[in-house]
């Protein structure tokens, strides 16, 4: 937990639209790190399982323009060097085990993150 905000997987591994109403259902959300303390806590979910997850980030309209879920825009980002480069067609975002970030197309499965 970080804060007042709680993160947790149920091990699965799916594409981005079915970790999202997996996590709507459990009355949570995709995990959406906000800052370097919760990227490291999703970080530490991802490396214990050692696999990718996505997470709650959408690309916009602009290619390299990312914001949350609810619209707003990503204020803390840890893109890997040289990412985003998906250059519009990459509109998800997966984390690697170190934590860091890369856009990547929606129909992977990676590992459901929630956050509650």
């Amino acid at each position: 937990a970080v804060g007042e905000k709680v993160f947790s997987t149920n091990g699965q591994s799916v594409a981005f639209d079915v970790i999202r109403e997996l996590c709507a259902r459990a009355g949570g959300r995709i995990a959406a790190p906000r800052s370097p303390e919760e990227n490291e806590a999703i970080a530490s979910i991802v490396k214990k399982h050692n696999t990718y997850a996505y997470l709650g980030l959408v690309e916009g309209p602009t290619a390299g323009d990312f914001f949350y879920l609810d619209g707003t825009p990503v204020n803390y980002t840890n893109w890997y060097p040289g990412e985003p480069r998906g250059r519009g067609k990459e509109k998800c975002v997966e984390m690697y085990t170190d934590g860091q970030w890369n856009d990547r197309n929606c129909q992977q499965y990676r590992l459901a993150i929630c956050e509650f």
